[in-house]
């Protein structure tokens, strides 16, 4: 894992300059049980900034879908992480098949001791709540969980409304394009005055709750996980300015994004 960390904490003062991420509920990485991260999607960048924090505690794998392994750079750094390969749910006819498959996977590897990160929805959020939908996927292996593993619920909140995510199109951004943005925007603002945007990602052990509900159905089950996700309220849309030089910030609106 000692490659991981240095990466994990070089890409941490990359993303620096642009995020201010506090980490609340830590506490629970310590114990040393399989786990199994269940986060909520707001934004393409969030799967970056989860990764690169949880490897100051915690090895894990994550499930990304396969067109990140199109891209080159992306995916050797995915191969690096020993990230797993998933079909984009969202385009394929398959999913039943799809996910079966992938739920046979990921609970192998926590009955091996391994920590794994699926995002139970599959897509990113088209609004400032959380939906999971009808999707089957954390349901299934949280229904066949092993016995010595556990389930933490991450809930990330502050990049509604970035440029990386759904809030200004209602579209998935392209995630090089984006990318090559935020290296530009990081240069016009001369590496050191970039705008922050405030990230928050809260640490919850939801064993217990997963289980109880996915014994009793994957609607119920993907309720619980809703209400977890989305017990602060709906989050407003923050348009976070991109310069400087640029007076003052937007909520609820798409004229600075």
């Amino acid at each position: 894992m000692g490659y991981k960390k240095v990466l994990a904490a070089f890409y941490r003062g990359v993303l620096s300059s642009r995020y201010r991420v506090r980490l609340e509920g830590t506490g629970i990485l310590a114990d040393r049980r399989a786990t199994l991260f269940l986060p909520n999607h707001q934004a393409s960048v969030d799967p970056q900034i989860v990764c690169s924090q949880l490897l100051r505690y915690v090895d894990v794998s994550p499930l990304v879908t396969e067109g990140y392994f199109k891209i080159p750079v992306v995916a050797q750094v995915l191969h690096l992480m020993n990230a797993v390969r998933v079909p984009d749910l969202e385009k394929s006819r398959r999913e039943v098949n799809i996910v079966a498959g992938l739920n046979r996977v990921v609970v192998d590897a926590l009955a091996s001791g391994h920590n794994v990160l699926l995002y139970p929805a599959g897509q990113l959020t088209n609004s400032g709540l959380e939906h999971v939908g009808n999707k089957q996927g954390a349901w299934q292996v949280c229904n066949q969980l092993p016995g010595d593993a556990r389930v933490v619920g991450m809930r990330i909140r502050g990049l509604w409304g970035s440029m990386w995510s759904r809030a200004r199109t209602g579209r998935s951004p392209n995630f090089a394009w984006t990318y090559l943005k935020g290296i530009f925007y990081v240069l016009a603002n001369l590496l050191f005055f970039v705008p922050k945007r405030d990230v928050t990602i809260i640490f919850e052990d939801i064993t217990d709750g997963t289980v109880h509900y996915a014994a009793e159905g994957r609607q119920p089950f993907n309720r619980f996980l809703e209400s977890f996700y989305n017990a602060p309220g709906e989050e407003q849309p923050l348009f976070l300015k991109h310069f400087f030089y640029v007076r003052g910030r937007q909520h609820g609106s798409s004229s600075e994004l």
